[in-house]
């Protein structure tokens, strides 16, 4: 199942620069001259949606997203792409494409073991599939989201709230993929993103994977449960001699072909 969350674009957007770098190395490393169907496969606010068409001017670019919010913004941002709202555990496409591109989306989406086969089923022959997925599960940005929302006054709230788990080890992947794809690539890269601010970690998270938390929570209690858990990360990624935050960030790749 997926993992429900009511996303705020600009919230999302304050580190843009930082979230585009793994979908300009993802989108780099497919290997297509000219397709003639894209699909970015949970759009986001479309910044991406924008490059895929940049990159495959002839290409129909059709962006698909769960959130009225953010196909709101994307469809300023790219206007020359067509959109369409659609849960994306169950999404299926009128024809063929011939990429299906997701960036920093499918670990918000579970039962991996039967959607990457969906999704490779999908792609016209040769297409390929190109993900790009946060592989942070086990970091104390993450893990303390968790251990926080067990405690204080929200701890009713938040009881069996989670952030989306449902990222395979690259092994598995690797066994998932390889007997329905050709070229597969499987790789790691850890991002050190340099942030700015006060208790930038909380501001990163609260665009993206403190989400869930945050909405199931009363609006009166969201500033202190972000308070609770400045302090419980803070430790964990101190500032820096020149006011600096250093976030490291695992990001898993894999491409394939049918």
């Amino acid at each position: 199942m997926a993992v429900s969350a009511t996303w705020d674009p600009a919230q999302y957007l304050r580190f843009a620069n930082e979230r585009l770098r793994p979908a300009l190395d993802l989108l780099a490393h497919v290997p297509l001259a000219s397709p003639a169907r894209v699909i970015d496969f949970g759009c986001g606010p479309g910044n991406v949606t924008a490059l895929l068409k940049q990159r495959f001017p002839n290409a129909e670019v059709t962006g698909i997203d769960g959130s009225t919010a953010m196909l709101g913004k994307a469809r300023t941002a790219a206007p020359n792409c067509r959109f369409e709202q659609a849960d994306l555990a169950t999404w299926q496409p009128a024809n063929a494409p011939d990429l299906i591109y997701s960036n920093a989306a499918l670990h918000w989406v579970g039962g991996h073991e039967t959607l990457f086969p969906r999704l490779v089923s999908m792609l016209a022959p040769g297409g390929v599939l190109a993900v790009q997925m946060p592989a942070m599960h086990d970091a104390p940005l993450r893990r303390l989201q968790n251990e926080v929302a067990t405690q204080g006054v929200w701890a009713e709230h938040l009881r069996g709230a989670s952030f989306a788990r449902d990222i395979l080890s690259t092994g598995e992947y690797y066994d998932l993929l390889r007997p329905i794809v050709t070229g597969l690539d499987i790789w790691e890269t850890i991002y050190l993103h340099v942030l700015q601010g006060s208790d930038p970690v909380v501001e990163w998270a609260s665009g993206s994977s403190l989400r869930p938390f945050l909405d199931k929570l009363p609006r009166e209690m969201h500033a202190k449960f972000r308070a609770a858990y400045a302090e419980a990360v803070r430790p964990h990624y101190p500032r820096r001699v020149d006011g600096s935050t250093l976030l490291p960030f695992r990001r898993l790749f894999l491409i394939g072909a049918k």
